[in-house]
Order: C-alpha cells, then structure tokens, then sequence
C-alpha cells in the first residue's frame, strides 16, 4: 500500500520505510518554534522540572516575540525579557517585532518534507511547503526541546481535490472557510487535510498558507498542499533547498476524498461565534461594524495589503469605524512601503501597525468593547476572542474586511 505525503513525512522523521494511520512512531524534529505565549512557561519548566537540563540542538529552535509586541505592561515586558535572555544564554535563534512567527518561520526556515513543532494552533500553516507543521503545547515544546526528538500518532488524511480557478473576487480565504462549513468544526479532528489537484497548483505559494493554516479550525492535526516546481523556485530562492517534494502515491489510502470546483466558491462570511457558521456574503443581512481588521498568519500578506489598497484608492474609511492593519512581517511592510501601499491605507484612515498578531490575538491593539462588532481577516471568532464576551467576531476575506471599512457594515466591493 502507497503512502500520503504526511505518512512520508513522518517515515522520514522516524527512520523507517514506511508507516501506516494510527501507528505511534518516535520522530527526530526538523526544527521547533515556540512564541510569546507559551514560552516562559516552557523556560520555567526547564529550569524547575529538569534535573539536567540542556538544548538537544540550539539550531533548531526558534523563539519569536509576536503575540504582545511591543510589551504593554510589566508583566509582558517580563515574559519578553525571559525569553531574551534563555536565547541568548543557550544560542536560541530569537526575533522580536519582526512579525508574525508562522510568516517568519516560512520566510526563513521551512523546508518541504520537515516534521516541525510549533508551540502554537497555527504551526500547520507550514503545509503552503509541503511540510508537516503541528501544533504542541509547551510541555511537550520543552521535551522536543531537550531530547531533538518526540512521538507522533500517524494522522488519516482527508483528500481534497481542487479544480479549476477561483474566479475574480473570490479569494482562497472564501475556499477555505467554505470547507470548514462544509465539514465542520470537528470535520478533521486528528487528520491531515491533503490539497491536490490542478487548482492547488493554480495557487501562489501566499494562497497554499491561507489554506493550510487554518486547517486546525477543522481539527486537523495539520493541512499540506501537493508541493510542485513553485515551492521548490520559493524555497530555493531564499537560498533554502526542497529536497523532500514528497507527493502522495497513486495507491496511498485516504480516508475520504473531497472534490472541490473553485470557480463555483463564492465570497463567505464566518458568522459569530463558531469558524464554521459559515453564511454566502450575499446572504447576510444587515451588519453594522465597529471595527475591521486585516493582518494574522491567515492574511497578512502582500496579496491582501494589495486587494486593501485597490478598494481604498479614492476612499475613506468610514467615520464611525476604525480600520486596523497589521502587515504578516517586517518584509511583507517593507514590500506595502515601496509599492505606495501603505500611503494609500493611511490615507484613506486606516491605522497601520507594526508587524505583529494584533487584533486577531485580541489582546494588545484594537480590543473591542461591549457588544462592538468586529470583521476580520483573523482566525478565530471564538466568543470574547477580541475583546469584550458579548462582543461579536465575524471572518471573512481581505476584500471584505475592507470594503466594510469603507461602508460601515459587513459588505463586499461591489457595492461601493
């Protein structure tokens, strides 16, 4: 019997020829990375916990400062400072406001066909390289840590064969939450979600990680798109090398295959407070909006920023609302600057901010208050995920986000 990409992958981590779904298998980690969130957690329980404590190979870890950056208040400052100093005293690699971890992880480090462990829900974005990225918490962050090394239960995967072109408008953030409507929150729980076919392969390397990443709020224990000769031309261009395109064989077993004709997607909206209330834009009645929000690991790209800066061009940003931008990293703002992005959001109104997790984390910039209403390019809509409890979260595509800045109500550009 053949095997799916995750089941190579995680073969190749454990040293053996092949491997089947549901076996247990010790891996060797191809790199691990750990953010503000967790990680002075992880540090104390090196220090406490450990009778010999040490780092199996500083080279392959990764600490990055992102959830709350620049520090507002002491106790942040002093998470921030603990993790400044464990780098430096063990040659952590460590990068503080830079951007957002997934983003600098894939502009930086992810190669096709690594096993990596991410101290956070969202590591699975490592797909768009046809890597197996997963989530961890810090107790077993720190294990992978000390030892190089940890075990994995072989995920089923779920096949998803994509057809054909999204057609204009319509973005693969519409395509991914349509999926999570379609199979539900707990659609994926423990499996991979595969991404094949001749429309995985019509997409940029910037649209495979708005898939991939929010494969988990499906359940997934990961998402990966088919990797082809434009994961190999991205990955080598940042003088990295793609040797392990791994691609599922002809008689590998899925545990259901899905098939998917993209120009048949069409703008979504994911309605509060489950990522799968999943409503046709065109559907949705009447919502006012307080706040809209673009940036995250799911869209804060120059794609979007591009798409934001289309819609606002002779704009403004409605009175009554404020438009929060956050770009994925320091070189996707850098980009926005030189293209005049920047200057077009600014100004039309928007509030650009530093590189960073932002509103989608909902707690340091753009909390909203009781009862506002918010719609984000963010991950989760998760009842109090952005502020207040009786606040409301709605997700939705960058286009979206932006043309309700615009209007004051959750909208799309075409009715501007």
């Amino acid at each position: 019997m053949g095997m799916t990409i995750a089941e190579k992958i995680i073969a190749r981590a454990a040293g053996v020829p092949e491997v089947k779904a549901g076996e247990i298998h010790t891996v060797t980690l191809d790199r691990m990375m750990s953010n503000d969130g967790t990680t002075h957690l992880t540090i104390d329980m090196y220090h406490n916990k450990l009778r010999h404590p040490h780092i199996a190979d500083p080279s392959k870890v990764v600490f990055i400062v992102d959830h709350n950056i620049p520090a507002e208040n002491p106790k942040t400052a002093a998470v921030h400072k603990k993790m400044r100093d464990f780098a430096r005293e063990n040659g952590i690699a460590m990068y503080e406001g830079k951007g957002v971890c997934h983003q600098l992880m894939v502009e930086n480090y992810v190669c096709p066909g690594e096993l990596i462990f991410g101290a956070d829900s969202h590591t699975c974005s490592y797909g768009a390289l046809g890597a197996f990225g997963t989530g961890v918490g810090c107790t077993d962050f720190l294990y992978g840590m000390v030892t190089g090394g940890s075990w994995v239960m072989v995920p089923e995967t779920l096949r998803f064969n994509l057809h054909g072109k999204l057609r204009e408008g319509v973005y693969p953030r519409d395509l991914i939450l349509t999926i999570i409507g379609d199979i539900g929150a707990n659609g994926a729980n423990y499996k991979c979600m595969e991404f094949a076919g001749d429309g995985a392969h019509g997409l940029s390397v910037n649209d495979r990680f708005v898939l991939c990443n929010l494969a988990v709020e499906a359940g997934a224990k990961t998402g990966i798109v088919e990797p082809d000769e434009k994961v190999k031309e991205y990955v080598e261009s940042r003088g990295r090398k793609a040797e392990h395109l791994f691609t599922s064989d002809p008689d590998a077993k899925f545990l259901k295959v899905y098939d998917y004709d993209l120009d048949k997607i069409e703008p979504v909206v994911a309605c509060p407070d489950f990522v799968d209330n999943i409503t046709p834009l065109r559907e949705l009645p009447h919502v006012d909006i307080d706040e809209a929000f673009l940036g995250s690991c799911n869209n804060g790209r120059i794609d979007e920023l591009r798409v934001a800066a289309s819609i606002l061009k002779g704009r403004k940003v409605k009175d009554c609302v404020r438009f929060i931008v956050s770009p994925a990293s320091n070189e996707v703002y850098l980009q926005a600057l030189r293209e005049g992005i920047i200057d077009t959001l600014l100004e039309a109104g928007a509030m650009v901010m530093n590189a960073n997790c932002s509103v989608c984390w909902g707690s340091c910039q753009g909390v909203i208050g009781e009862n506002e209403v918010l719609v984000s390019t963010g991950t989760r809509n998760f009842k109090g995920r952005a502020g207040h409890k009786t606040s409301k979260v709605y997700l939705a595509s960058a286009a979206v986000v932006t043309a309700s800045a615009v209007a004051g109500y959750i909208t799309g550009p075409e009715s501007l």
